[in-house]
């Protein structure tokens, strides 16, 4: 594909069989964006597919999901890359402040003290994703504590990672200083409490391994969401062994050949959108009975990412090793949760993680797949509210908003 010159590539995607070939090419990447690989079997479809086209539309344009919106801010990476991330702040009319102290302004009036830094909560989300992807989450705690919510680079509304815009072969060390960046900016005093999804988890873990005094002074508590400490390249993603050692052996190549094919991949990805819907099902949850409305978000979370940043950022997970980085959390409320049915990065991984910390509460919620959050989100949601109360962001007295 690297040799197909612009033109080529135009007149290809016209004809059908050029379609059929970038299609299989944007179906390959699709299952990569949800987290798996090629090679599986999508359910039988019995409905028209203008009728499904429009049924997309119409979730588009009255589903909920992801738009909340918070005070928008920009935190500047290391190497020049702005980071999007926005923040929810206490609300004061709920009568209590963190922690159950009076709220703000009379506070800090007494003596001329000003009050404590409340206690910080910052999400980061997953591979293909978008800080949008903690909406549940960000719906019930808002207004009980504070919390940032920020988008990886290339991701979202942040900055396309200018270090590998110049060729600079991605590596999550520099998402943990990434995250670094935004504590900087958007919570720079207080506590905090960290909660990270699938790659958001990796991040939080390379963050630690980077700031250890950062992490004992600051680190009320962490969540780990569907995430893994290393050997992600031993995943079988619900495939054969045959299947996955094909893929294993061919999967870097294809993905740097589509990389500099990204037009071409993504109007094949498009054209193929009702088998991305359904290996974006397959791989993101584990029960049958999903809100067709989150469906079709996580959908568009996963379509937003362009094809070059899936490719760059691929193989930074095989490299990914940070168990030697556990420990840091041993004296820490630490959340492990996972689904039993998630593919992408199995509840084995968050089990090895508990093995490194045994005084972690460890959940592995039934029936639920990748994207747990969205698919079990009262439960998600439920867990991280008790470790809030057990870190002392929130009195025991709230209640979250489901």
């Amino acid at each position: 594909m690297s040799e197909i010159s612009a033109g080529d590539a135009v007149a290809t995607a016209a004809s059908a069989a050029g379609w059929r070939r970038a299609g299989i090419a944007g179906a390959a990447i699709g299952v990569i964006a949800a987290g798996a690989a090629a090679g599986v079997a999508v359910e039988r479809l019995t409905v028209g597919r203008g009728m499904r086209k429009r049924a997309r539309l119409a979730l588009d344009a009255t589903g909920p999901y992801g738009s909340l919106r918070g005070l928008p801010g920009r935190a500047t990476a290391d190497d020049g890359t702005e980071l999007y991330y926005e923040i929810d702040e206490v609300d004061p009319g709920n009568g209590k402040g963190t922690g159950g102290t009076p709220p703000g302004p009379r506070r800090r009036r007494l003596f001329g003290h000003k009050a404590p830094a409340p206690v910080t909560v910052v999400f980061s989300h997953g591979y293909c994703l978008s800080q949008d992807s903690w909406h549940f989450q960000r719906a019930a705690l808002r207004g009980l504590v504070r919390t940032v919510h920020w988008d990886q680079r290339s991701h979202g509304r942040s900055e396309r990672g200018r270090a590998q815009a110049q060729g600079v072969h991605l590596r999550f060390d520099q998402l943990g200083r990434d995250l670094k960046a935004v504590i900087d900016a958007a919570a720079p005093e207080g506590p905090l409490v960290l909660v990270g999804h699938s790659m958001g988890g990796m991040t939080i873990m390379e963050f630690a391994d980077q700031y250890p005094a950062l992490m004992r002074d600051r680190v009320a508590a962490v969540a780990f969401v569907g995430t893994s400490s290393g050997k992600l390249g031993e995943v079988s993603f619900g495939l054969p062994v045959a299947g996955v050692n094909a893929v294993r052996r061919v999967l870097p190549g294809v993905l740097k050949a589509l990389g500099t094919q990204a037009e071409l991949v993504e109007r094949g990805r498009r054209a193929t959108a009702d088998l991305f819907a359904g290996l974006i099902k397959r791989y993101s949850f584990g029960s049958r009975d999903v809100d067709p409305a989150v469906e079709r978000f996580a959908e568009r979370l996963i379509e937003s990412t362009p094809i070059d940043v899936v490719a760059e950022f691929y193989p930074a997970f095989i490299a990914h090793d940070k168990s030697k980085a556990l420990p840091l959390f041993r004296d820490l409320p630490v959340l492990i949760l996972a689904g039993d049915k998630d593919l992408v990065t199995p509840s084995s991984h968050s089990e090895a993680i508990a093995d490194r910390l045994p005084d972690a509460e460890l959940v592995i919620v039934p029936d639920a797949g990748h994207l747990v959050m969205l698919e079990h989100p009262e439960t998600v949601t439920d867990r991280l509210a008790d470790l809030l109360v057990r870190a002392g962001a929130v009195p025991e007295s709230s209640e979250a908003r489901g």
